[in-house]
């Protein structure tokens, strides 16, 4: 068992009642060492003052001392004077301040109206006109006031506030870790990968998430392998009839050639669909990404096309900086859009790329003069075994543009239709640039 509060809930009240603690001890620090130890020394300071006057006669004036001897004996035993109207505005009463609350207490204490001025600066006084003598002032010196050269209360709200802003941060940082690498996890099963089982720390709600997510990535991960056997499975026990047929159409009589010449193309055909099925599973799991030059890919990929292709191929490529990507999975993507654009197309395909500095983000299309796709079916063709409207479908297994979007989705990029006027179908694929 420990004292350590576990959920998040129980830690916040903690961390409330912490930051509460400090700001009571801090307080009083603050009132007994500026306010209550200044009050004790300056009364204390006033009465050995009243004391010292008692004895003034007794132990420092000889006999027949004159009343200016008295006075000059009881500045130096007290430090307070007495100034007249004149003398007082040239010793510094200008420079006072008046207080009314402290003027009433004054001449309720001394029996009549009496004014007190108070003066600030290397020396703290202060002066009192007394009913007694109005025409006079009264200066007392209260030097303790001028030991402290700060401002207690902007100290205390400082030390306040930079206690709460810490433990705030701190509190927060401990807490956003774990949920950190929870979305960072949850990122990389979107797009197909499985990274290893997340630690279970933290507050006990986290934990149970945490626990909630790593079981689901684990049978995420066990579905993913099953249905890769199950398609590795099916492709093996496909091609092998697929290989007798073809076996038996060639041993076909010559009469019959160009029924085993369309057997050949069914069976090439069914070939291709096993092979995009598998790569719609697989999609180069075992790839790393690396930092590549998108135009060189993109060069490399038109430069290969194959030879039978008839379009007139016209690349336009801006500047773009080196960026992560999987370089095998993003010549599938390009060969498959020039693949549909040679398909769907009449006779030009255009190739272009540039970088939106603004966005971060590094973009190529493929634009063909075909006749398009309707607006309203764009986002279908991105499902698997989905295919166009019969201006553009017809053969193949619909798995080709959704093999596209799972590889841009696993880059973390997007990937938009749109029929552009005058030519055709314009499919613009945007990575981010990661730094």
């Amino acid at each position: 068992m420990t004292l350590f509060p576990k959920s998040a809930f129980a830690r916040t009240v903690g961390l409330l009642a912490l930051v509460l603690l400090l700001n009571q001890v801090v307080s009083y620090l603050m009132v007994s060492n500026y306010v209550v130890k200044p009050s004790v020394e300056q009364i204390t300071q006033l009465v050995a003052k009243q004391i010292k006057t008692m004895f003034i006669r007794e132990t420092t004036l000889p006999e027949r001392q004159t009343e200016q001897s008295l006075a000059v004996a009881f500045y130096e035993a007290t430090g307070i004077r007495v100034f007249d109207d004149e003398k007082a505005q040239e010793e510094g009463l200008r420079l006072t301040t008046y207080y009314g609350y402290l003027s009433e207490i004054m001449s309720a204490e001394l029996g009549g109206e009496a004014e007190v001025r108070i003066a600030q600066g290397e020396e703290f006084f202060v002066w009192v006109k007394p009913p007694q003598a109005p025409d006079y002032w009264i200066r007392v010196p209260l030097n303790s006031l001028t030991s402290g050269q700060f401002s207690p209360l902007v100290i205390y709200l400082l030390v306040i506030g930079i206690l709460s802003v810490v433990g705030g941060i701190l509190f927060a940082n401990w807490l956003n870790r774990p949920l950190k690498a929870l979305e960072e996890s949850a990122k990389q099963v979107g797009r197909g990968e499985f990274p290893s089982q997340l630690p279970e720390r933290g507050a006990s709600e986290i934990v149970a998430v945490t626990r909630a997510f790593n079981r689901m990535s684990r049978g995420i991960q066990e579905l993913e392998n099953d249905r890769n056997l199950l398609m590795a499975g099916v492709s093996h026990d496909l091609r092998t009839p697929l290989t007798r047929i073809r076996l038996a159409a060639e041993m076909m009589p010559e009469s019959e050639d160009y029924l085993a010449q369309g057997i050949a193309e069914d069976i090439d055909d069914m070939n291709d669909i096993i092979d995009q099925f598998i790569d719609y599973v697989r999609l180069d799991q075992q790839e790393n990404s690396s930092k590549e030059s998108l135009n060189e890919l993109l060069e490399q990929t038109v430069a290969n096309v194959p030879d039978s292709w008839q379009k007139q191929f016209h690349v336009n490529l801006g500047r773009c900086p080196r960026i992560q990507l999987r370089p095998l999975s993003i010549k599938r993507v390009v060969i498959n859009l020039l693949e549909n654009a040679e398909r769907y197309g009449n006779a030009n395909v255009w190739i272009e790329s540039g970088y939106n500095k603004k966005r971060r983000q590094v973009w190529f299309s493929v634009t063909d003069d075909g006749p398009g796709i309707p607006p309203e079916q764009q986002q279908q063709l991105f499902q698997p075994f989905t295919q166009g409207d019969k201006a553009r479908g017809g053969v193949g297994s619909g798995l080709g543009l959704a093999i596209i979007k799972r590889i841009v989705d696993r880059h973390d990029g997007t990937i938009d239709m749109e029929n552009v006027p005058g030519k055709g179908l314009k499919v613009t694929v945007q990575l981010p640039q990661r730094s």
